[in-house]
C-alpha cells in the first residue's frame, strides 16, 4: 500500500496561494519569535481564523509563510510552514476568504419609496424592533501532501519524508453557538515506519483539536487540544478551558493534561490546571494587553513545575510597539551537597526573559531592539534521573538590534545584529546581517534580493552571501525563483575550513483558485561532496 502512495506523493509540492478574495490583505507585524511558534500583531483578528495562512510580500506576491495555531483579539500564534524564518518586525499579511455560508434569506417584497413628507415616516410612537443578530457558520481549512528529498554522494543514506497536514474550522456549526478547529499533521520517512506501527504518535502530530461552545458574548467553553493565545508560552493543554469576558477583562480557568513530551500524544499522567487574568483593549493609538497566568504541572501526581507567567504588549507611544514576557518558577528542589537529597523551595525564581521594541521612526524607517535571558526549564519528575545536570543552569543572554529602511516605493534595505553570550561559552557570539531588495525591476519584471551574513561563535567564524532573483513568469498562475547563495566556515577548533556553493531554484503553479503547486531544489556542492534537496507541495484551501 505504501508504494503507490509515495509514487504519487513524491509528484507534489509549497503552498504558495495567492489572495482569494478582492480584498486588500490585512498588515501585520512579527512581534515575538518562541522555539516553535511566531507571535504576529495585527490591528484586530476579527476576519482571522484558527488555521488560515499567513504570508510573506515576495515582490508582488504573496508567499506562504506561517499557519494560525490560535488567536486574541489582536494577536496570533503561528508555525513556520516554509523555509523563510520571519524575524522580528517582518511584515506579514492576511488575505480574507470569502467563504462564508448564510443561512437561507425569506423572500421579501420590495416597496418603492413613498412620496411621504420625511416627518411622517418618522414615527417616534412607533415600537421598533430590532431583530436578534444571528449566528452564521463560516468553514474554512487547507489540506496539503508534501515530499521531502535528500540524496548525495556521499556515505549518507537517501533520506525521503512525506508530510500530510490537514486543518479543518468551522466556526459557529450549523449557525449555532458551537465551534471546531483542528491542526493534525501526519510525517512519514522511509526509515520510520516500523516505529509509526508501535506507536501512531511517532507519527502523527495533533497540534489542534478542540470544541468551544459560546454560552454568549462573556462566557465560553472549551474542550480539547488547544494553545490558549493568551497564556500561549505554557503550550497546548489536553481538557477543559473556561473564560469570562467582560471588556476590557478576561478571566480563565483551566484543567487538563500536558502533552507527553516524547512523541506529543495524550497523557494522563501529566495533569496541570490554572488561572489567569487578561486586559485587553484598543486604545487611541494602537492596543493595550496584559496577561498574568498561575500554573501548575504535575507527573504521576506530584509537582513538576509551578510557575507564574507575565506578558504584556501595548503601543501606548505613538509608533512605538513593547512587548515583554517573563517566566517566574514557584516551585524547586534544592539539592543538599552533603547527603544527596532535596529540599523543597517556593521562593520565587526568574527563569525567562523576554522584551523587545519596535520603533516606527516615520512611515519609512523601522527600528527594533530585543533582549532575552532563557534557562532550560526544568521538569522536576519528568527529568529526576538527571536533575544534578540541571540544577545549575546557564543563562543564555542575548541582544537583538535591527533596522528597515524603505527609501522609494519598491526599494528595501535592512540590517540586523545579534550578541549572545552565555557564562560557560569561551567567548559570545555575534552575528550580523544585512540585505537589499527591489521589487519589480523596470521593463523587466524581476524582483531582485541581495544579503551578507557575518557570524563569529566559539567554533567558527563564518560569512554567507545571497543573490536571488523572483518574476510571475504568468501573472497570478506561475512564479519561479533563483538563488545563490557562497558559504565560508572557518573552524577555529579544528583549523579547517569549509567553502560551499549553494544552488536554489523553486517554481509555485497556482493550478486552480485555492488549488496550488510548487517544487524547491537546493543542491549543495562542496569541494568532494554534493547535497541535493527537493521539497514539493500540492495544497488545497477550501
Amino acid at each position: 500500500m505504501k508504494t503507490p502512495v509515495l509514487a504519487i506523493l513524491l509528484l507534489l509540492s509549497v503552498v504558495t496561494l495567492r489572495s482569494q478574495g478582492i480584498q486588500e490583505p490585512e498588515e501585520g507585524t512579527v512581534s515575538y519569535l518562541s522555539s516553535q511558534n511566531v507571535y504576529v500583531q495585527f490591528r484586530t483578528t476579527a476576519s482571522i481564523s484558527a488555521g488560515d495562512t499567513l504570508y510573506i510580500r515576495q515582490g508582488d506576491q504573496l508567499i506562504p509563510a506561517l499557519k494560525v495555531t490560535a488567536l486574541s483579539s489582536i494577536s496570533c500564534v503561528c508555525v513556520p510552514i516554509s523555509d523563510m524564518k520571519p524575524v522580528i518586525s517582518d511584515k506579514i499579511y492576511h488575505q480574507q476568504k470569502q467563504t462564508r455560508i448564510l443561512p437561507p434569506i425569506a423572500e421579501k417584497t420590495i416597496h418603492q419609496p413613498t412620496s411621504k413628507p420625511l416627518e411622517q415616516l418618522t414615527d417616534s410612537t412607533a415600537p421598533v424592533t430590532v431583530e436578534k443578530k444571528k449566528n452564521s457558520q463560516l468553514i474554512n481549512g487547507y489540506f496539503s501532501i508534501a515530499s521531502y528529498s535528500n540524496f548525495s554522494n556521499s556515505p549518507s543514506d537517501f533520506l525521503q519524508r512525506m508530510k500530510y497536514t490537514l486543518s479543518l474550522n468551522v466556526r459557529n456549526m450549523g449557525n449555532s453557538n458551537l465551534s471546531f478547529e483542528s491542526y493534525l499533521s501526519f510525517v512519514q520517512t522511509n526509515k520510520n515506519w516500523d516505529e509509526i506501527k508501535r506507536n501512531i504518535f511517532n507519527g502523527l502530530k495533533i497540534y489542534n483539536l478542540s470544541l468551544a461552545y459560546d454560552f454568549s458574548s462573556h462566557y465560553k467553553l472549551l474542550i480539547g487540544r488547544k494553545i490558549n493565545p493568551l497564556i500561549s508560552n505554557m503550550g497546548a493543554v489536553d481538557g477543559l478551558q473556561f473564560e469570562v469576558r467582560y471588556r476590557p477583562i478576561t478571566v480563565g480557568i483551566l484543567a487538563g493534561f500536558r502533552p507527553n513530551y516524547s512523541d506529543y500524544s495524550f497523557d494522563l499522567n501529566l495533569f496541570q490546571f490554572g488561572g489567569f487574568v487578561s486586559h485587553e483593549q484598543r486604545i487611541k493609538n494602537g492596543f493595550f494587553q496584559t496577561t498574568l497566568a498561575f500554573i501548575q504541572q504535575t507527573n504521576s501526581g506530584k509537582t513538576d513545575r509551578r510557575f507564574a507567567y507575565l506578558q504584556h504588549s501595548n503601543s501606548v507611544i505613538k509608533n512605538l510597539t513593547f512587548f515583554g514576557s517573563l517566566e517566574v518558577d514557584l516551585f524547586r528542589l534544592v539539592p543538599d551537597s552533603v547527603d544527596s537529597t532535596y529540599t523543597k523551595s517556593s521562593a520565587p525564581k526568574l527563569s525567562n526573559l523576554y522584551v523587545s521594541l519596535s520603533y516606527q521612526a516615520f512611515k519609512k524607517l523601522t527600528l527594533s531592539i530585543s533582549y532575552s535571558a532563557r534557562q532550560n526549564v526544568i521538569y522536576y519528575e519528568t527529568n529526576k534521573n538527571y536533575l544534578d545536570k540541571l540544577l545549575d543552569p546557564q543563562t543564555l543572554q542575548g541582544y537583538l538590534f535591527s533596522v528597515n529602511y524603505r527609501p522609494v516605493k519598491k526599494l528595501s534595505i535592512g540590517a540586523s545584529a545579534g550578541y549572545r553570550f552565555e557564562k560557560k561559552d569561551p567567548k559570545p557570539s555575534m552575528n550580523i546581517n544585512g540585505f537589499i531588495t527591489y521589487d519589480q525591476i523596470p521593463w523587466l519584471g524581476i524582483s531582485a534580493s541581495f544579503s551578507f551574513t557575518w557570524l563569529e561563535t566559539s567554533y567558527l567564524n563564518g560569512k554567507i552571501y545571497s543573490l536571488g532573483i523572483s518574476r510571475d513568469l504568468v501573472s497570478g498562475k506561475l512564479f519561479a525563483g533563483l538563488t545563490y547563495r557562497y558559504v565560508d566556515y572557518d573552524f577555529s577548533n579544528f583549523e579547517s575550513t569549509l567553502t560551499q556553493n549553494i544552488g536554489e531554484v523553486n517554481l509555485t503553479w497556482r493550478i486552480y483558485r485555492k488549488l496550488a503547486f510548487s517544487v524547491y531544489y537546493e543542491g549543495t556542492f562542496e569541494k568532494l561532496n554534493t547535497f541535493n534537496r527537493i521539497y514539493s507541495q500540492l495544497s488545497m484551501g477550501f
